[in-house]
């Protein structure tokens, strides 16, 4: 492992792969999604359509990653799953 600093930016080089803080959002919300829409029994596609129309990633799981990030995927996931379901439902 490999760590350097450019530009106000720490980038970890590991297994060949360059991490920075996009890819690590990116990661936790793949993971997340894919949780749920198993959860759901739905495919991670059809779910991505659902958040993105609600605006749940953005709003969310990419705003609030610092905080998520350290809870389980299943918790994340359950929180997500009810999100969804308050916003597609207008529950206040």
């Amino acid at each position: 492992m490999f760590v350097f600093l450019q530009k106000k930016d720490i980038y970890i080089y590991m297994e060949g792969t360059l991490r920075t803080h996009e890819s690590d959002v990116m990661q936790f919300c793949v993971i997340v999604i894919e949780t749920a829409a198993r959860k759901m029994n739905i495919s991670p596609s059809e779910l991505t359509q659902r958040l993105e129309a609600q605006g749940i990633i953005d709003d969310r799981l990419i705003k609030f990653y610092d905080t998520l990030h350290t809870q389980s995927a299943n918790y994340v996931a359950d929180d997500i799953i009810e999100t969804l379901y308050n916003y597609e439902h207008d529950v206040e």
